[in-house]
């Protein structure tokens, strides 16, 4: 007899086994729950031991198992999870949305996956889900009648995706990410699930979304563009779930900033053309946050007339939205100011390039640590292209100072860049004792194994 080639389920084991459970209260759970769903089982301990000997439960019971361990549990357990079935794909709209966010959250969360998850190159041709291509109801959500939730709940969501935005600017997004993951699985993910009024639905769809777009910006400044791609493609799909114009626009144009920053700058402006379409009625501030990365896409393409014409839209819309209120935003003159640059360097003007990176640096309020790392490191390399050394290390040194507090790998690119050019300095008294400052603080780029 040919020996069996059936790979035992160690993950439904593990799982059996975390809820306390024999294989006989196991099976008696699964029986349950598939007489609440109109299905005569009839399971024994001699079955569920056939699943984790590697056989498969029945298609149709797969779902019951996971509910089973679920509730036991006290937090969502997915098919893949359960080593029942391939994690959902992030391309597949109409799939359970809810059931790939826990797969993809829970990847994040470990670090022994997180390597998997990111692998593949960045996509300059994504498919993106349309706005009519998602903004439809959910009907394909399934609810767990157990749960309700309120305003209190989407509430809490938007608070703690606030908090941790603000850690991501003070700290880098690797050092946040993980928090973000590991709250989508945690709470949003059941919060999706659970039974509400209507506009509370709507309303964390909203927020869900919103953390997505957070999440996966927070992958984008860790390096991890792959990974990035798959959060923004799920912010893109609960945006149009939600009605959520904003997040929709907001999300694409986050994939055009990535894109513009991987040197795919067609990619990037067709990503900024969408974000700006597909926003009505935008107010000024929106206006200029979307017209401004038009510009610097535009800017990429060498379409000098286009990136001139949108940069001076961007800077009318600022104009705008600064005469009307002088209420903080994230898109403040700081931002337009670095686009300013961004258009100009890009057109081959590095000089006044260098002077609107110096005015967004003068502008920047203090909390956006890790984008003044970031920027800092921008500003130099500039200026050291056109043979300003000294002002360059002036700007690294400052760029060092928050550097060690800053986990971020676009951070680390630009410390990197630093020290391969001031390498070739080293006779130049202000580059060398910058260059053994650098030094000192190159273990910390090492990540864990």
């Amino acid at each position: 007899m040919a020996a069996s080639t059936r790979t035992p389920n160690a993950a439904l084991a593990a799982l059996v086994a975390e809820a306390n459970w024999t294989n006989d209260s196991f099976a008696r759970a699964v029986n349950r729950l598939g007489a609440e769903s109109g299905m005569a089982l009839h399971y024994d301990k001699t079955a569920v031991s056939h699943w984790m000997a590697g056989t498969m439960p029945r298609s149709a019971a797969r779902p019951l198992v996971c509910e089973a361990l679920s509730r036991r549990l006290r937090r969502p357990v997915t098919l893949a999870a359960a080593g029942l079935g391939p994690a959902e794909s992030v391309q597949d709209m109409g799939a359970d949305i809810v059931a790939a966010l826990i797969d993809l959250g829970s990847a994040d969360m470990d670090p022994t996956r997180r390597t998997v998850l990111g692998a593949g190159f960045y996509s300059a041709l994504l498919a993106i889900p349309g706005w009519s291509e998602v903004s439809a109801r959910f009907d394909r959500l399934r609810y767990d009648p157990h749960t309700r939730v309120g305003q209190a709940e989407v509430d809490a969501v938007r608070a703690m995706t606030e908090q941790l935005s603000t850690l991501d600017d003070q700290f880098g997004g690797r050092a946040v990410r993980p928090m973000a993951a590991a709250f989508m699985v945690n709470t949003v993910a059941p919060y999706l699930r659970a039974d509400a009024r209507e506009d509370i639905r709507i309303q964390m769809l909203s927020a869900a979304s919103d953390h997505c777009y957070l999440t996966g910006y927070m992958a984008m400044d860790e390096r991890e563009d792959r990974l990035s791609q798959r959060w923004y493609v799920k912010a893109l799909e609960l945006a149009g779930y939600a009605g959520d114009h904003l997040t929709y626009c907001t999300t694409l144009r986050g994939m055009s900033v990535q894109a513009v920053d991987l040197g795919h700058g067609a990619t990037a402006l067709e990503l900024a053309d969408a974000a700006s379409v597909a926003s009505p009625q935008a107010g000024p501030r929106m206006r200029a946050f979307l017209t401004g990365q038009q510009a610097h896409a535009a800017a990429a393409t060498g379409d000098r007339a286009l990136a001139l014409a949108k940069l001076k839209e961007a800077q009318t819309a600022m104009d705008q939205a600064e005469s009307r209120a002088k209420a903080f935003g994230s898109y403040d003159p700081s931002s337009m100011q670095y686009h300013v640059g961004q258009v100009l360097y890009e057109l081959g003007d590095p000089k006044t390039s260098i002077a609107a990176l110096e005015e967004s640096d003068r502008l920047r309020h203090d909390i956006y640590r890790r984008t003044k790392v970031h920027r800092l490191g921008t500003l130099a390399e500039r200026k050291l292209e056109i043979g300003r050394l000294e002002e360059a290390c002036t700007d690294w040194n400052l760029m060092l100072d928050d550097f060690p507090s800053v986990q971020s790998g676009r951070c680390d690119d630009r410390y990197r860049t630093m020290m391969t050019s001031l390498a070739t300095f080293t006779r130049n008294a202000h580059a060398r004792d910058l260059y053994d400052r650098g030094r000192a603080m190159e273990p910390r780029l090492a990540r864990p194994a």
